[in-house]
């Protein structure tokens, strides 16, 4: 019986380390397999994060094929000696092997991110932009205070985030830009990707002039005294000085925004002289662009470091600075505080939903660009999330910051009409003369348009700088936030970093813009045999050209034309195609299958719902309440006059609205156009193989299994018994039972 049992341990010890060895070569062999896909290691200069390690090189790879699929005899499963001895092969020649395959890059082998830091980083940068820091402040104390943060969360949930997902999922899986993905989607829909193109083009135009004003500020903001914190003298004819008349009917930030810096004439249809300082400062705001871009993303990462965290580190340093101030906690509590009869009003939907999708960069191109050069194991799923929580907590923070210094202003308005009253008092002027001082009034005054329609006019002759322009936008940063920052003392130091981070929050959102029309033009190879570096500088030098018809008086007018029209109702658009081509052409089962395999965990039914109807049915709403509204309203635009100092709404010449037509329709019209062309059989967009992806190793990496459609997604979905998807509407009911053979 103890030999008996003796044996039996030993039996027994030999099976349990024979299990162990082949668990011990099961996990090897799946370490190798994700070792493979995503080879990253710190301090390696041979070794590259994403598509040109060797597991995107070819998808018969020898070394793998004998661990995957040839057995010793060549016909089935390897044995365990064969596998061990294939692992040992694989493992020893693994570097020789990597080192060739990025000495011998194809020719048009993607670039990659050098780490999956830098691609966050850059992609916040890109999604993280001035909007977040004077559009959202604005729209939020405009459209209900807290209350407007229940349909900004709500879009934010049924637009923002699906469509996100939607192109980082499809850029990382066809690892293309934007051309290349939607061709390869359908050859009928790779006018997608040229619209796409051609909006981020045009908006990179106009959205490096704010890049161009930053510049202007921020190099004065080194002057003691700070030249927008008083008003300069002027020499009249009899050779006598005074204040400048201009400037003390409006205010010194005022003035030196619309008279020093724009050089503003009346209106667009009076350009009159060119503004060298605007034009100086577009050649060098374009020169930085090509510098920090012509080295491609893999070279970048120092750049996208710098641009990315410095904005939080200012914002933080403003935020502790802020809400020390005197008023600081009635500036947020008057953005915060819900007005919940504001959320059954249709037109703070429409601005929430607006404000989601512009603040995230969707449909640029630039998302899909910056996703195609990941590995094909990223979780893009938890990309998209990370990202646009950041984005939406900064555009929350940013508001914090933003208020808590015009609380501050609008509380030293409020005590100097207090003084003002007291001392007219004293004086024993009539009541009827004194002027109405009240706190409330004084934030709505510095965050709206104009003033409050129950300011008098006593009010407006005692203090003419109440009147302030939109605190949306450029009003927001180059007045508002100027004006209290010369209240702050050592006001250059804050100067400097407040438009130092307006600076890189708008470079790096440019990187992404014009990354998105750089990919584009490299994936349809116009130019085969010119290199990236030349492509980029010859993009960079049109957009610095084109550009200049923003330096002279009517240049900021024609800004407003463009931000108005070229980057709104095509966006939206464009998105909107996106839902159609990847839910209804591409096929959402098939997309669902792609996630599964790049992520290793299937996207839910509330993504593929999003995907197929809401985010469809939400963009269609968005665009056509915009149209009712512009058809309804008109559109106009803010004139300075010089004489009130004050800027008037007036409406859009005829020209101006043409071209605002012309700039929507050169974007669009690609979208049908591809597609006719394409039916009389001219390719605009040149046919290429697809980009090799690792299927069968992530499916073994994961352990997929594939995918039965449920009942819900069959009736949701029109999944049929083939897997094929149709188009019609969601139908319900009972799933059909196969029959058996026999009956």
């Amino acid at each position: 019986m103890a030999n008996t049992a003796h044996l039996f341990r030993r039996q027994s010890s030999r099976d349990l380390i024979q299990q162990a060895t082949v668990r011990s070569l099961d996990e090897l062999e799946l370490r190798e397999l994700r070792s493979r896909l995503v080879r990253a290691e710190n301090g390696s200069q041979n070794v590259v994060y994403g598509a040109t390690n060797q597991a995107f090189i070819s998808d018969d790879d020898p070394p793998m094929a004998r661990i995957l699929d040839i057995g010793p005899s060549g016909t089935g499963p390897p044995g365990k000696e064969a596998r061990k001895l294939a692992m040992q092969a694989s493992i020893v020649s693994q570097q020789q092997q990597q080192e060739a395959a990025i000495a011998e890059r194809p020719e048009d082998e993607r670039e990659s991110w050098d780490s999956k830091w830098t691609f966050l980083l850059a992609t916040i940068g890109y999604a993280v932009g001035l909007g977040n820091v004077w559009r959202f402040p604005y729209l939020a104390q405009k459209n209900g205070g807290g209350a407007f943060l229940v349909p900004y969360f709500v879009m934010l949930l049924l637009q923002g985030l699906p469509i996100f997902y939607l192109e980082l999922a499809i850029g990382q899986r066809l690892r293309k830009g934007a051309i290349g993905v939607w061709h390869e989607v359908s050859a009928y829909l790779g006018g997608i990707g040229i619209s796409s193109a051609f909006v981020s083009y045009i908006v990179a135009l106009y959205y490096n002039t704010i890049i161009a004003w930053c510049l202007i500020y921020l190099l004065h903001s080194f002057e003691t005294p700070l030249p927008w914190a008083e008003c300069p003298k002027r020499l009249f004819k009899n050779f006598t000085y005074d204040i400048e008349p201009e400037c003390v009917v409006s205010s010194p930030t005022k003035y030196y925004w619309y008279r020093e810096t724009l050089q503003v004439s009346p209106s667009v249809n009076e350009p009159e002289e060119i503004n060298y300082t605007v034009a100086l400062a577009l050649i060098t705001a374009w020169s930085l662009v090509y510098l920090c871009m012509v080295q491609g993303i893999t070279e970048s990462s120092k750049i996208v470091y710098i641009t990315a965290i410095f904005p939080y580190v200012v914002l933080i340093i403003f935020f502790f600075r802020g809400i020390t101030l005197k008023g600081a906690s009635d500036g947020i509590a008057h953005l915060f505080t819900p007005r919940w009869e504001s959320i059954l009003e249709p037109v703070v939907w429409l601005e929430a939903g607006t404000q989601i999708f512009f603040s995230l960069g969707l449909a640029f191109g630039g998302l899909i660009a910056f996703s195609s050069y990941n590995p094909a194991n990223n979780n893009c799923y938890r990309d998209a999330l990370v990202v646009s929580v950041t984005n939406c907590s900064t555009s929350m923070f940013a508001g914090v910051v933003v208020f808590s210094v015009i609380g501050f202003k609008a509380t030293s308005i409020y005590d100097s009409c207090v003084e003002e009253r007291s001392e007219m008092i004293r004086q024993n002027k009539s009541h009827d003369l004194l002027p109405v001082c009240d706190l409330q009034k004084e934030l709505e005054n510095v965050t709206s348009r104009r003033l409050h329609r129950s300011s008098s006019f006593t009010i407006i002759s005692v203090f003419p700088h109440l009147l302030m322009q939109s605190a949306s936008g450029t009003g927001l940063a180059f007045i508002i936030f100027t004006e209290a920052i010369n209240q702050f003392p050592a006001a250059q130091l804050w100067a400097v970093l407040f438009f130092l981070m307006l600076f890189t929050l708008g470079i790096d959102s440019q990187f992404g813009t014009l990354e998105g029309v750089s990919t584009s033009l490299m994936d349809m190879k116009l130019f085969p045999n010119v290199p990236k570096e030349m492509i980029t500088g010859a993009l960079c030098m049109s957009c610095c050209v084109l550009s200049l018809c923003f330096a002279n008086g009517a240049g900021s007018y024609i800004f407003q034309l463009m931000d108005s029209f070229a980057g709104s109702y095509t966006l939206l658009i464009i998105a909107f195609f996106e839902c159609i081509g990847v839910s209804y052409i591409y096929g959402l089962k098939r997309f669902a299958d792609d996630i599964e395999l790049m992520t290793g965990s299937r996207p839910s039914l509330y993504w593929m719902l999003c995907w197929k109807y809401i985010s469809p049915i939400a963009m269609i709403t968005i665009l056509v309440a915009s149209f009712l509204e512009l058809a309804s309203e008109g559109s106009s635009y803010p004139g300075w006059n010089a004489l009130t100092g004050t800027t008037d709404q007036l409406e859009w010449p005829h020209w101006c609205i043409v071209v605002a037509i012309l700039l929507i329709l050169v974007s669009i019209l690609w979208i049908p156009g591809v597609a006719i062309l394409r039916l009389c059989g001219i390719n605009v967009i040149e046919d290429s193989e697809p980009a090799w992806f690792p299927s069968a190793e992530l499916r073994d990496v994961h352990g997929i299994v594939p995918h039965e459609p449920t009942d819900i997604e069959i009736s949701l979905f029109c999944i049929r018994a083939d897997g094929s998807e149709g188009l019609c509407c969601p139908i319900y009911g009972p799933r059909e039972q196969p029959l058996d053979e026999e009956e």
